[in-house]
């Protein structure tokens, strides 16, 4: 019932930027927060950045003052903006949008992951 499509990963050099997209579509009422987490190798997934209706943004440490999330709600859009990446930020990237759909229930979603990987 809902759809995602993520985009924007890649290979970067240490100090680089990747933005990152993810849309979701289908028979959504109302998305209330839009997460990114990423999954390293032989890593439990952590939360990067969350993201909530209103615009209240909160970061995992390690990406504070080096990432940014952002929302188009009218696209029920997010972004994960990445500056200055460093090799411990190569990862798998997944976007987990959760609010309610059309018929009334609550929903959670992931998106199917983009690889993101910085070279030192």
């Amino acid at each position: 019932q809902v759809q995602l499509v993520e985009s924007g990963g890649g290979l970067v050099q240490a100090g680089g930027s990747l933005r990152l997209s993810c849309a979701a579509s289908g028979s959504i009422f109302a998305i209330r927060t839009m997460g990114w987490y990423r999954q390293a190798p032989g890593k439990q997934r952590e939360l990067v950045a969350v993201i909530t209706s209103g615009g209240s943004t909160n970061y995992a440490d390690p990406v504070k003052g080096r990432f940014t999330i952002s929302r188009d709600n009218a696209k029920n859009t997010a972004y994960l903006q990445m500056n200055s990446l460093k090799p411990e930020d190569t990862a798998v990237y997944y976007c987990n949008p959760q609010g309610v759909l059309t018929g009334g229930s609550h929903f959670t979603s992931w998106g199917q992951g983009t690889q993101v990987t910085v070279s030192s």
